[in-house]
This record gives structure tokens, C-alpha cells and sequence, in this order.
């Protein structure tokens, strides 16, 4: 199997959790709530990025992305109170979900002939929108809106890719070093509670 595919599958499996998590936060127990917010959480992204790349949607050809939310929701459960910590100190699994699709979805565009300028909006868009989708589901403000440092962390990870690409950096090396920017540059934004200058004073 192919790095892409693993990244997919652990993207899958964190946006699993992190989409459990949220959901049983906001709505309570309810195990087909929660694991409806999860799956929708996981899949979100990828589907908005294949239906507009005009292929088939991933999970529908492939039970294993199933799988990885269905995984997420068990660990979520099982593991419940270290990992909501987690979740609230550092958004840690959204952090790491939006390092791995945001990878996966610019790679996905590129090997579909997209050009350089617009796939890494592709991967952006695969990162961001699942948890667009988990929010506005529960009645939340979507992060990306909020102050913090979220979508832009994706697109500066996917610009580090694309200029290693350019370079012709390993595909593998690229994919950790583009991935663990992401992370790093988010990691940072939480701790140090750093946002982008506001479009507008008031």
C-alpha cells in the first residue's frame, strides 16, 4: 500500500475522533448521533474534493475508510477521558486530521493533471470541510471562521509541498516534511494563541 493510502486512513481515523468527541460533548451519549457526526466529520472533506474533481467518492469504493470511523468512534469511546484532554489542550486530533488530507487531497489533484496552483486549494478543501460540517451540524461557529490559525496552516503546508515537489524532493520525504509543518504550524497558533491580522478593525 502506498504512503497517500495510510495518510487517508489515519485522516479517516482522527477526524473519527475528534468527530465523536464533539458531538458526544455537545449532544450527549446517543451512539448513532455520535457516530453519524464522526462519519460525517471523516468524510466530509473527501467527498467535497471528488465530487468537485468530478471521480468517484473514496469511501463509497473502499469499506476500509468505514472501517477507520467506525475504529475512532470505539477508541473515542473506550479512551474517552485522555482523549477529550487532549482534544481540548491542543485540537490535537483535528490537527493531525488536517495534516494527513490536506497531503492526501493536493496529491489526489495533482496525479488527476490539476494545476499546481489550484491543488493546493483541493487539499485545503479536503482538510477543512469535515469539520465545517461536524460544526454547523452542531450548531457551532465552524473553527474556520473563529480566529485561530486552521485553514491557513493547511495551505501553507501545501505550499511546502509543492515547492519540494518542484525541487523534486522525495515523495515520501515531502509528504512528512509537508504533513509535520502542518502540525507544527498549528501546534504553535494553539499555544501561543496566534491569529491572522482581522480583514477589518472595528
Amino acid at each position: 500500500m502506498e504512503i497517500q493510502y495510510f495518510f487517508e486512513l489515519f485522516g479517516t481515523l482522527f477526524f473519527g475522533i475528534s468527530g465523536a468527541l464533539a458531538a458526544d460533548e455537545k449532544s450527549g451519549n446517543d451512539w448513532f448521533g455520535v457516530t453519524f457526526i464522526a462519519f460525517l466529520t471523516s468524510i466530509g472533506g473527501g467527498t467535497v474534493r471528488d465530487i468537485l474533481l468530478s471521480v468517484e467518492i473514496m469511501w463509497i469504493k473502499d469499506v476500509n475508510l468505514i472501517y477507520a470511523v467506525a475504529i475512532g468512534v470505539i477508541l473515542a469511546a473506550i479512551f474517552y477521558k485522555p482523549l477529550l484532554k487532549l482534544r481540548k489542550t491542543f485540537m490535537l486530533f483535528d490537527t493531525l486530521g488536517i495534516a494527513l488530507f490536506t497531503i492526501v487531497g493536493l496529491e489526489k489533484a495533482l496525479n488527476l493533471g490539476i494545476h499546481p496552483v489550484i491543488a493546493p486549494v483541493m487539499g485545503m478543501f479536503t482538510a477543512v470541510f469535515g469539520s465545517i460540517i461536524r460544526d454547523m451540524m452542531l450548531n457551532e461557529v465552524p473553527i474556520i471562521f473563529k480566529k485561530e490559525i486552521y485553514a491557513f496552516a493547511c495551505l501553507c503546508g501545501a505550499v511546502i509541498y509543492m515547492v519540494l515537489w518542484k525541487l523534486d524532493i522525495d515523495r515520501n520525504i515531502n509528504f512528512f516534511v509537508a504533513g509535520g509543518a502542518i502540525v507544527a504550524i498549528r501546534l504553535a497558533a494553539i499555544k501561543y494563541n496566534l491569529s491572522l491580522p482581522k480583514f477589518k478593525s472595528h
